[in-house]
């Protein structure tokens, strides 16, 4: 089985508030504002790949090769609302034969007829993010954003790769966010 995972922006909103951030990193000037969005944007970056979230709404779309014959999938990017049923398609056919389970770790547990099919290719697609503005990200994880971006601002041209490293206030939001899957 292989899985490959293609993620669309769909919000052209910034995941975080300049301003704020600006504040956390002590910055009262607007000569670096390009910069520092960039090092949010980086920042943000980092923990969407870490923790396989979509901080600001996103489209998902999972194409499986040679699915095992398994009893449901796990969506490997979150979060995704109850009432956001994914698309999916066996073979290039629409199939709805499915329960869905939304929230940070989405998952999709096949039903009877799916274990009739032999299918090569499963394609799922679906919206995940925790809205469409800064606003609508958790709080922990705003906090954890700026001070990764912070770190990111302070370390600017390290000497030493391990000079820039993960905030641990990121590291540890990021751990918590990220879940186990069995």
């Amino acid at each position: 089985m292989k899985m490959l995972v293609h993620r669309t922006v769909v919000s052209t909103a910034l995941p975080f508030v300049l301003d704020d951030l600006k504040a956390h990193i002590r910055v009262d000037h607007e000569d670096d504002d390009s910069a520092i969005s960039n090092i949010g944007l980086t920042a943000a970056a980092e923990f969407e790949q870490f923790t396989q979230l979509a901080l600001l709404t996103q489209t998902i779309r999972v194409t499986i090769f040679n699915p095992a014959q398994e009893c449901g999938v796990n969506l490997p990017i979150g979060p995704v609302s109850d009432d956001g049923v994914p698309t999916v398609t066996i073979d290039g056919e629409v199939f709805t034969a499915f329960d869905f389970v939304g929230g940070i770790r989405p998952y999709i547990r096949w039903l009877a007829s799916y274990h009739d099919l032999s299918p090569s290719r499963i394609t799922i697609e679906y919206q995940a993010g925790f809205g469409e503005a800064a606003s609508d990200i958790p709080p922990d994880i705003a906090q954890a954003l700026m001070d990764q971006a912070a770190l990111h601002y302070d370390g600017r041209s390290p000497m030493a790769a391990k000079s820039l490293t993960t905030s641990p206030h990121m590291a540890r939001i990021g751990a918590r966010y990220r879940g186990v899957k069995i």
